[in-house]
């Protein structure tokens, strides 16, 4: 008995990871050295809180990916523009209830002086502020509201745990739960902290829901890796993951790191590069699947990986392709082991297989069941695919023998209550 609760919880706390040591320690993006967030109700929403603010005792390199959507909204505009052409980033303020996206030349000069109050008050460059929004689109943001909102968020900074929650916590709109996650690696002998947050329910098909992904981190490292590091890893976490199959106008994440941490700076592509990268990696695909399993209304994350593939582009196209057929989303809902569903969606989604190779099987905590061999069923037990089917975590591997190749996306259940949630959203 001693030894299995000792290995759960050595199972809990320490993560091989494609070969690093990582600790999953409490708290979210105040765990790194140096940064300090909060939130608060400013009034914008009728009750919940609706501001969040993240600081950085000291000036940091600033990466962003963003929304492929042309219909971009104010704060990616202006986010775009500070990550790549200001000296240093920060700070971060941010908004839940109105997404400040469709707004025109007001809206954006709303983005300059929420970042210009928010330097005022934190002795900072405006273009040291970024900005995030999320809620409703066409609205106006009510700028009385914003600025009380960023006077009462400053005093009430922390570096603690509850300070990096209640900001998590803030970003929140139809999100059924707050976001966060924290780790640490050692490189070269130092302690690295990465934490991050998101927020993400609906409108969730990321292509870089409403979408919002923050991550701090104290490593020392070049802009340019930087940079590099969370557009590569972006393509296999968030770029992974649909809801809705909605691209949002504000899909936004954001990596600061302030290298307080001190170790010897990352300015090549080494073994300290890979272990933060891998590190960065577990955050993001964290986060992303948080996202999946959140979707508006879902009772299930759905999970797709597929292996066998001639290449990842392929494998990539098979994957996101099942996770955002809606017909496959209700079969999951309904416990039904549809699996004429995934084939169809495998069809239409661009990539070429061939269907009389195909194997499939569904797993989750209840087991593992094969439903089909070489593209045709196998003699599988009804209840028991519906019994894999009715967990909250499901999983349908896809072997389409072609290649070594593959490649996961995540997404969740269409249920009745998606509906619900998004006819009256506006109202």
């Amino acid at each position: 008995m001693y030894s299995i609760r000792l290995k759960k919880i050595l199972e809990r706390l320490l993560v091989i990871y494609e070969g690093a040591y990582m600790k999953i320690i409490n708290g979210g993006v105040t765990a790194a050295k140096g940064f300090k967030a909060a939130g608060v109700y400013a009034g914008i929403k009728k009750v919940k809180k609706d501001m969040a603010m993240i600081y950085s005792e000291v000036p940091c390199k600033a990466g962003g990916t963003f929304t492929t959507n042309i219909v971009k909204a104010a704060p990616v505009l202006w986010d775009k523009e500070v990550v790549t052409s200001s000296a240093f980033a920060q700070a971060v303020v941010i908004n839940s209830g109105i997404a400040n996206a469709c707004t025109g030349k007001e809206g954006y000069e709303y983005c300059i002086e929420m970042a210009k109050t928010t330097g005022e008050k934190l002795d900072i460059p405006a273009d040291a502020v970024l900005v995030g929004s999320t809620g409703v689109i066409g609205k106006q943001l009510p700028m009385d509201i914003i600025n009380k909102g960023i006077a009462r968020l400053v005093p009430l900074l922390s570096d603690n745990a509850e300070g990096g929650s209640s900001a998590a916590e803030a970003i929140m709109t139809t999100d059924t739960v707050k976001k966060e996650i924290a780790v640490t690696v050692v490189i070269q002998n130092t302690l690295v902290t990465i934490g991050g947050m998101c927020k993400g329910s609906g409108m969730i098909h990321p292509n870089m829901c409403t979408m919002l992904g923050f991550v701090t981190t104290d490593v020392n490292i070049s802009k340019e890796l930087l940079d590099e590091a969370l557009a590569e890893d972006v393509k296999d976490t968030y770029n992974m993951i649909s809801v809705d199959g909605d691209t949002s106008t504000n899909d936004t994440v954001l990596l600061l790191a302030n290298g307080m941490a001190n170790n010897p700076a990352i300015t090549e592509k080494n073994e300290d590069y890979t272990i933060f990268a891998e590190a960065l990696n577990y955050v993001n695909t964290y986060l992303s699947k948080k996202i999946a399993g959140d979707g508006e209304g879902a009772t299930a994350l759905f999970e797709v990986k597929v292996i066998g593939a001639d290449s990842k582009e392929q494998a990539v196209m098979l994957s996101k392709s099942v996770i955002t057929s809606s017909l496959t989303k209700t079969a999951v809902f309904g416990h039904d082991a549809n699996w004429g569903r995934i084939f169809c969606a495998m069809g239409y989604s661009g990539a070429m297989f061939d269907p009389e190779k195909v194997d499939l099987f569904f797993e989750s905590k209840s087991g593992k069941i094969q439903i089909t061999e070489n593209g045709t069923a196998v003699d599988y037990c009804e209840d028991e695919a519906t019994k894999i089917l009715s967990e909250q975590e499901v999983t349908a591997i896809i072997d389409v023998k072609m290649g070594d190749e593959s490649a996961t996306a995540w997404g969740c259940d269409l249920t009745f209550d998606y509906v619900k949630i998004n006819a009256d959203y506006r109202t």
